[in-house]
């Protein structure tokens, strides 16, 4: 298992607003890709599938430090810090490489439920075993 997932990339001009750099909707589906990614590895997906049941984001917490361009090259760490009956929380960390600068951080608070009614469900064994839970991930 991995206790936190990186993904590199480079910033796409397709995402860059009127502002001349990176519209924050962008980065709310970095967050998602990087999520489903990361799960996608340690074999959460196709067990959460297995079992009749889907993650749905219940709420997004971020944080903007520096703008990103077209052209950057980002590292979008990240990992899971609680797994809790129905819930989990999930953060995240953008680099951008050319100059070591973080540049937004932010949490995701996921909600297991069941595929066909849409109501949460407890998180079984099977899927909360594919993450370890780190609590921060620079102190281990």
């Amino acid at each position: 298992m991995q206790q936190v997932y990186h993904y590199e990339f480079v910033v796409p001009s397709e995402v860059v607003d009127g502002n001349g750099h990176v519209n924050n909707v962008a980065y709310v589906q970095w967050m998602q890709d990087v999520a489903i990614a990361h799960a996608t590895s340690v074999g959460c997906t196709a067990e959460t599938q297995a079992l009749g049941a889907t993650w749905v984001a219940r709420s997004h917490q971020i944080t903007y430090l520096r703008p990103a361009f077209a052209g950057d090259r980002i590292r979008l760490a990240t990992w899971v810090s609680t797994l809790r009956k129905a819930r989990s929380t999930r953060h995240y960390k953008f680099l951008r490489l050319s100059d070591d600068t973080v540049l937004s951080t932010g949490a995701t608070e996921w909600v297991f439920v069941d595929a066909i009614t849409h109501r949460p469900r407890t998180i079984p064994a099977s899927v909360s075993g594919c993450f370890d839970v780190v609590a921060d991930p620079e102190n281990g």
